[in-house]
């Protein structure tokens, strides 16, 4: 099922927003960015250790905005591609969310609603 994610509107240059998809049965924290007027989006996992990039707070940018960092070890990711250029992970990429934007508004592919979880 797709689900809603964002407002193309609602997100400026260097802006990010955290989210949650449902696969195999759980939850894949994950992350939007626009960057260079694109958005994208990539699982919320660095690749050199499995915890997410950010403290959740949405912080994905590094201080100068050029490259996403990892909050705990201080990995650099391009934004574009998601391939890690500085770091411990260097040479691997962050994974990819396909994204679909029609009518204003960005969907990702879920197994489910996020908050169907929230009972279990």
């Amino acid at each position: 099922m797709k689900i809603k994610i964002a407002v193309e509107s609602e997100l400026n240059e260097g802006d990010a927003r955290s989210f949650r998809i449902v696969r195999e049965g759980g939850y894949v924290g994950c992350f939007l960015i626009r960057f260079q007027g694109v958005l994208r989006a990539y699982e919320n996992r660095c690749r050199h250790l499995p915890i997410s990039l950010d403290y959740d707070d949405a912080r994905f940018f590094d201080k100068t905005g050029s490259h996403l960092i990892c909050q705990t070890h201080g990995a650099l990711y391009e934004p574009e591609t998601g391939a890690c250029v500085e770091g411990p992970c260097q040479g691997a990429s962050l994974f990819p969310i396909a994204l679909e934007c029609r009518d204003g508004s960005v969907y990702v592919e879920s197994e489910g609603r996020p908050e169907s979880l929230e009972s279990h």
